[in-house]
């Protein structure tokens, strides 16, 4: 079974939040830095990566990804600051 993905992603000065899902989170990551769409991202310069979560049933992501998007910007903030306090891009670690 492949593992599958939610993840942040936030701009520069961490003003703007997106939460995801995917399969293949490296490959996610590198379409958000390098602005491969005409989105939501592109448009606010979300490319910085600072939170993410795997999971073996792609299901239980997307339930994951529904309850983070409906959280209130505080609980989202509160969620990575748990585990990246300093708001470090987590790219590279995955590479």
């Amino acid at each position: 079974m492949r593992q599958s993905y939610i993840y942040i992603i936030t701009n520069k000065v961490n003003t703007v939040f997106y939460t995801g899902v995917t399969n293949n989170l490296i490959k996610r990551v590198y379409q958000h830095r390098n602005k491969l769409g005409d989105g939501f991202t592109s448009k606010y310069n979300i490319d910085k990566l600072v939170y993410y979560e795997i999971f073996e049933d792609i299901e239980e992501a997307i339930k994951r990804e529904k309850q983070i998007k409906n959280w209130h910007r505080e609980w989202k903030l509160n969620l990575i600051k748990k585990s990246n306090p300093d708001f470090r891009d987590m790219y590279q670690s995955l590479l």
